[in-house]
């Protein structure tokens, strides 16, 4: 019997991956979401006292993340970074990697920071959502009603897609419409044997 692929879907902030994962789901696919898994995980009350074990309890106020003194902690300390991403990481792959293993039929695993933790071998498969540098900087600033420079900074701030050899991932360009996305979506589909 064919064991069903468990697919990363990555690609840089502002590419469309949300916007591929709901026109996957909308085929019928069983999608997941490193960023939903997270935030699901923030609501669980081992997860938190990992992060008060290693930031100290006033990281956590009546029960909840207090995600601006995090930040404030993180931001500039890439030693305090490190230390976030290597307790969360881990957690957020083993609770996705069961929801895709236990989904019926080939799903979609929508993981942004998948080249950053070099968790390419985790997957059956990578598809790299890729868009235009100005598109990008456009889809940034209408997303999160930041300016030109702040998304700028988000993106240099990234794994650098401009220059990265993709020839042993499937690629989506997202540069048309809607229409267009979806097309593209299709012919890779077809390359993975999908319907």
């Amino acid at each position: 019997m064919k064991q069903n692929k468990i697919i990363a879907v990555t690609g840089g902030i502002g590419s469309g991956k949300s916007t591929v994962m709901g026109l996957l789901s909308q085929r019928g696919y069983a999608v997941f979401s490193c960023d939903e898994i997270y935030t699901e995980l923030l609501q669980d009350k081992k997860f938190l006292s990992g992060l008060k074990a290693l930031f100290g309890d006033d990281i956590v106020k009546d029960g909840r993340l207090d995600r601006k003194k995090l930040s404030s902690l993180v931001f500039s300390d890439d030693a305090a970074l490190k230390k976030l991403d290597g307790y969360t990481h881990p957690e957020i792959y083993k609770e996705l990697l069961t929801r895709a293993k236990g989904a019926e039929g080939t799903c979609f695993c929508e993981v942004p920071l998948l080249f950053e933790d070099g968790a390419q071998a985790l997957f059956d498969g990578v598809i790299v959502v890729l868009r235009d540098r100005d598109k990008r900087l456009e889809g940034v600033k209408l997303r999160d009603g930041c300016s030109e420079s702040q998304a700028v900074s988000r993106i240099k701030n990234q794994f650098n897609y401009d220059n990265f050899n993709f020839e042993q991932y499937y690629v989506i360009h997202n540069n048309g419409d809607l229409q267009q996305l979806n097309k593209n979506i299709g012919e890779v589909l077809k390359k993975l044997c999908l319907p």
